[in-house]
């Protein structure tokens, strides 16, 4: 597996990388703020790091939840949390539309899982030459992601990561099946695991997504022993407040010590695959 390259980043180049931000953006000064948090956060425990927002959530329960301050004013203010912070950028795209204004922005294209499937989409994003990020869909099993990738890779563009986000079990609930790490590297590219949006519990609140956000530490720190690339979180000063995905973000002080348990997790596995 080649390493993907990203402003600076290694994807898949031995080093553990941290994708992490809050779900949507809330407002110009916390997305600068949560930046430059976890940017130290980060260079402390020695670890890379890529700031991620969305400027719109399209996929909401609730036609009444908040959904972020839209394409040009959220691309504005990723923009600005670059300036400040100086670390790469990964935003969501909805429609085949938004890929190039977001492209120059932002340094990573992310396909939301339920839209995994969409080839326009992914098309639209691959053409921009920037890396592409595809959520694996909660329906899809982890080899049939072969073909979303291609889709990428036919349109010219072969910067492709995988992140697993659970699998729809039943009503209201997500599972992790820890077979699918394995299974998705050997498609060829990095793999990253979004621990927070694999807690959800989804619908299952009043018009809202519920979640387990006790569960993040455990589920981590399994991802990280299983061989991902990355961890993907979702991460907030003050998790019950925030807009969107309250009830499964990381509570932005309890990040230090959990990234120093991955940290040793990864390096002891590196080392047992070296031995190998």
């Amino acid at each position: 597996m080649l390493p993907i390259e990203v402003a600076g980043v290694s994807i898949g180049g031995g080093s553990l990388v941290l994708i992490a931000g809050p779900c949507v953006i809330e407002s110009e000064a916390h997305a600068v703020d949560t930046a430059l948090a976890l940017r130290d956060i980060t260079l402390r425990a020695g670890l890379p790091f890529i700031f991620k927002a969305s400027y719109d959530k399209a996929n909401r329960t609730s036609g009444a939840s908040f959904r972020g301050p839209g394409l040009h004013d959220g691309l504005r203010t990723l923009g600005r949390v670059r300036e400040a912070a100086s670390v790469p950028i990964l935003t969501d795209i909805h429609e085949p539309g938004q890929a190039e204004p977001a492209a120059e922005v932002a340094d990573i294209l992310q396909i939301p899982a339920f839209l995994s499937r969409q080839t326009d989409l992914l098309t639209a994003a691959a053409r921009t030459g920037r890396v592409v990020n595809v959520k694996k869909g909660q329906f899809l099993s982890p080899l049939d992601m072969r073909h979303v990738i291609a889709k990428v890779t036919a349109a010219g563009n072969t910067k492709v990561i995988v992140t697993e986000r659970g699998f729809s079990f039943g009503y209201n609930n997500l599972v992790v099946d820890m077979r699918a790490f394995p299974l998705l590297r050997s498609l060829g590219y990095p793999v990253i695991y979004d621990v927070t949006h694999s807690l959800q519990l989804p619908g299952a609140g009043d018009g809202v997504t519920a979640g387990q956000a006790e569960l993040i530490e455990p589920m981590a720190c399994a991802g990280v022993g299983a061989g991902v690339d990355g961890v993907f979180m979702e991460v907030h000063q003050d998790p019950p407040r925030a807009k969107s995905d309250a009830q499964n973000a990381l509570k932005l002080d309890l990040l230090p010590a959990l990234l120093d348990q991955l940290a040793q997790i990864h390096a002891i596995r590196t080392r047992a695959a070296v031995a190998r």
